[in-house]
């Protein structure tokens, strides 16, 4: 299954998700887990290997879960309300991996002001032994300096 047309319906992790084997549940089970905070579910979503890397705004690059985790608690712990969805993407699968290439956008409450996010975002993810689809990779890009500071600031306290 591929496309090569961008699909404009985005992804809000409200979709089914229970078949990790089906690479669309996969990642919709991937914003469920961002969306609602949930620790177990996110870690069930990524490979528990040292091979899985992450390089996004909150985080810098990292490698193996043991490394992408801290970055997931921290998002996790901020006090304000957030959500984002995945849209404008290409999915393109072979027999044992999948990759989407596409957009996040977001919006984040910062004491009571809305910030919105717009993300560029690529995931890869690799089926495993038992036919599950892990996440291996995942990288985001903020173009707006502006953006990409004050959403570093709201979560990890930087300036």
């Amino acid at each position: 299954m591929s496309s090569n047309d961008p699909i404009q319906t985005p992804i809000t992790g409200r979709e089914n998700c229970d078949d990790q084997r089906e690479s669309a549940q996969a990642l919709a089970q991937f914003y469920r887990a961002l969306n609602s905070r949930d620790l177990e579910l996110m870690q069930r979503n990524w490979s528990n290997s040292a091979e899985s890397a992450m390089d996004n705004p909150l985080g810098g690059i990292k490698r193996g879960w043991t490394e992408i985790r801290p970055t997931y608690e921290k998002l996790f712990e901020s006090k304000g309300a957030y959500r984002f969805e995945f849209y404008d993407y290409t999915m393109h699968e072979t027999r044992d991996l999948f990759y989407v290439v596409g957009r996040e956008r977001g919006e984040l409450d910062v004491s009571g002001q809305p910030m919105q996010l717009a993300i560029r975002t690529s995931r890869i993810f690799r089926r495993d032994q038992d036919g599950r689809w892990s996440q291996v990779h995942h990288h985001g890009s903020i173009d707006d300096p502006q953006m990409l500071t004050a959403y570093q600031t709201a979560i990890l306290g930087k300036r």
